[in-house]
């Protein structure tokens, strides 16, 4: 029973790392590139006893003659191959347990993605309060955007030039003087 179970916790973390990074891929294949990340994420690789060169290797030797990828039962075949090299002084078979254990469950790491931009560098960059020049007209005191009127010259078709103190008295002086 309990074996049954670590089965198949190995074969879901082999298809989590046979999807990872490919959008078209089945989960029932693994790409070299995947192995090497899974026997990188699982510390199979620890950089004395398993290098990557041996990851790859291994890869090698498992996979068909011209095949690309490697089925579940090839990945067991290079676990086989990579178990007593990675575990030196167990026997074949406590080795081949200890790298499924190694393996089991685990997920592709995420580490080195891309992360959202620090808050600092965007509030100083959106401080409205320190915009100059024509970028200061297109906000009012409380920052808030004005659309249109901050972008253009709205016309006023009033009949004064613009910026005339007395726009709006001519009828009140004409009318006024008579």
């Amino acid at each position: 029973m309990a074996e049954s179970a670590d089965v198949d916790q190995l074969l879901l973390s082999f298809k989590k790392f046979a999807i990872h990074g490919d959008t078209k891929a089945t989960g029932t294949e693994m790409n070299g590139k995947n192995w090497a990340k899974l026997c990188k994420d699982c510390k199979i690789i620890d950089g004395k006893n398993v290098t990557s060169t041996d990851v790859d290797i291994v890869f090698s030797k498992v996979k068909q003659k011209t095949a690309r990828v490697i089925t579940y039962e090839e990945f067991q075949k290079a676990l086989e191959e990579l178990a007593p090299k990675r575990f030196k002084g167990q026997s074949k078979e406590e080795a081949l347990q200890s790298i499924s254990k190694l393996v089991e469950g685990k997920d592709p790491a995420n580490v080195g993605v891309t992360k959202v931009a620090k808050a600092g560098a965007v509030d100083r960059l959106t401080d409205t309060t320190k915009y100059t020049g024509s970028h200061k007209e297109r906000f009012d005191e409380s920052g808030k955007g004005r659309g249109r009127s901050g972008r253009e010259d709205l016309v006023e078709n009033t009949g004064y030039v613009g910026a005339y103190k007395d726009a709006g008295t001519y009828d009140a002086k004409v009318k006024g003087e008579k």
